[in-house]
């Protein structure tokens, strides 16, 4: 938790443009115990957990870490997936409800910016992966034929892994308006993504992205060196 709720924390007193000493002062602990708090030393009691949560008008799960939704609105998918009510609900269309909502926004997104290069190279990219995960699938039949496709399956991956890393530079440079990569310049109106604007903005959809975002923040955390090394102290 103490990463989490360490970064989150500080980010939310930073946001609200006050100091360490006020914020202290109107939670009801000093300035050096906030500062552990902020900077992962120490963790926090459920008390004080709550008192932050109300004071920045967040809810406990967003300060902790377990949605990117400060209302909480997107759970966290363990809990969405909790005893399901019926096929509509089973992990699988859960799955991918999340990811078609989570696609769909995507474009919503690049269209609300006025960039019809913007979504070009979005759909190029969710292609290749979709192209690489059929093919996965295509090689584990035993009764699938080689010639079906143009590309051998030695190097169908590796061509897709370079044509995708293109693309990233090309959506990087698209989503500023920007030239270069055969990319013509544009002027962008791109809407404001904060999770809480995103909730506002698109109300239902918006939940889906969240959720997904959770989800890889969660499955890519053990590999990132940015946790916290020190033991937290209780």
């Amino acid at each position: 938790m103490a990463s989490d709720f360490s970064r989150t924390l500080a980010l939310l007193r930073k946001e609200k443009k006050i100091s360490q000493r006020t914020a202290a002062g109107d939670l009801g602990v000093s300035q050096a115990l906030l500062s552990h708090y902020e900077n992962g030393l120490r963790e926090p009691g459920l008390g004080f957990v709550i008192r932050a949560a109300d004071y920045y008008g967040v809810s406990c799960d967003y300060l902790l870490g377990h949605t990117m939704s400060r209302d909480g609105a997107a759970a966290p998918p363990a809990r969405l997936r909790e005893a399901p009510a019926g096929p509509e609900d089973s992990d699988f269309a859960w799955q991918r409800k999340l990811v078609g909502n989570s696609s769909a926004l995507l474009f919503q997104i690049a269209e609300q910016a006025g960039s019809t290069q913007l979504s070009g190279e979005i759909a190029t990219y969710l292609s290749l992966a979709i192209y690489k995960a059929f093919r996965y699938l295509y090689m584990a039949d035993p009764e699938s034929v080689e010639a079906a496709f143009r590309t051998p399956s030695t190097q169908f991956d590796g061509l897709c892994n370079a044509q995708m890393a293109i693309s990233e530079l090309k959506i990087r440079a698209a989503a500023k308006g920007e030239g270069g990569f055969g990319l013509t310049p544009e002027t962008l109106r791109l809407p404001a993504l904060a999770p809480a604007d995103l909730a506002r903005a698109y109300p239902g959809i918006a939940q889906s992205l969240l959720t997904l975002l959770q989800s890889v923040a969660d499955l890519i955390e053990p590999y990132h060196d940015g946790k916290q090394n020190n033991k937290p102290v209780k």
